[in-house]
């Protein structure tokens, strides 16, 4: 029970920590470009995986299969950065939370590695997540979506792709956590430093507030989050898992509203109940779907259709 309750607060601290990078790096592209706020954040993350990788007592072996699919994973991560860091910067934080966690219903449309298709219901809860979008990108009014809400949900669009890639790539294949993580790191900063050259001296004479929202958002909301969650889900069923991960969301409102001072209208609020409830249910009936069909596939394997045989 202990080991338990230990397991739900670090799942529980992931998504606050995931649900507070939003406002963090809204704050950050205020004092720098976001190709700086990218660059940096890449860079302090591959240098804590580095030290986490040569702390280990023993080495394990660097596989082609963990440079090549990290190298791949690491281009689409940083275009799902790209997009939510600069979408981040055009709208409030509390709408970015949101909007991006429309990832959780595409990621079953995108992730088509199962056998069976999804029940109706499911479209229903995507449908849903729809409404709240267009509830929370014209919450002052009938207007043209802004531009930082087109990039988040291009971002939700490419999140999903990346997650469903993810799984398709390392799903039973023995790959370190901790190699991928450092592989994508490196290729993310070899790809934002030619970008973000130029703003070196506005990164590195930043204020100190600034450095420590750039290290809040390597060390903690890319690094500590992925392999807390890596060892969480490890301690307790994936249902479980998704659910405490799932507030991530509630964390983004949350922070947004009592640390950064935004505020909702009543149709954003009402967009931002909808979005909360449309993913939840949405993840909800995928869970049970994933479960009952690796059930009947055992079944089907356990009992295969006997033929009958000619006299």
């Amino acid at each position: 029970m202990h080991l338990a309750r230990r397991t739900d607060a670090v799942l529980l601290l992931v998504a606050l920590v995931w649900g507070s990078s939003y406002l963090a790096a809204k704050t950050a592209t205020v004092a720098l470009p976001v190709l700086a706020v990218l660059f940096a954040r890449y860079a302090i993350s591959a240098l804590a995986c580095g030290a986490l990788v040569a702390s280990r007592r023993q080495g394990r072996r660097w596989t082609r299969a963990e440079v090549r699919v990290g190298s791949l994973l690491g281009v689409t991560q940083a275009t799902v950065l790209v997009l939510e860091t600069y979408g981040v910067a055009h709208t409030s934080a509390a709408n970015a939370g949101l909007i991006i966690s429309l990832t959780i219903v595409l990621t079953p449309l995108l992730d088509r590695t199962g056998s069976r298709r999804l029940p109706r219901t499911f479209f229903l809860a995507a449908g849903l997540c729809v409404v709240a979008v267009g509830l929370l990108t014209s919450s002052t009014g009938l207007h043209a979506p802004r531009l930082g809400d087109v990039l988040m949900l291009a971002a939700a669009v490419v999140r999903a792709g990346h997650v469903a890639l993810v799984g398709r790539l390392t799903v039973g294949r023995p790959m370190d956590p901790l190699h991928l993580t450092t592989v994508q790191t490196i290729m993310g900063s070899s790809l934002f430093l030619p970008l973000a050259f130029t703003h070196l001296p506005d990164l590195v004479h930043s204020s100190a507030t600034t450095w420590a929202q750039l290290i809040y958002l390597a060390l903690f909301c890319s690094v500590f989050a992925f392999l807390a969650q890596t060892w969480a889900v490890q301690g307790t069923s994936a249902s479980r898992a998704s659910l405490l991960l799932g507030t991530e969301p509630i964390w983004a409102v949350a922070i947004g509203i009592s640390v950064g001072g935004e505020r909702l209208t009543l149709w954003a609020a009402l967009g931002a109940m909808l979005m909360i409830a449309g993913t939840y249910w949405g993840q909800a009936i995928e869970r049970t779907h994933r479960t009952t069909t690796a059930r009947t596939e055992k079944e089907d394997e356990a009992c295969p259709t006997m033929t009958p045989t000619s006299a």
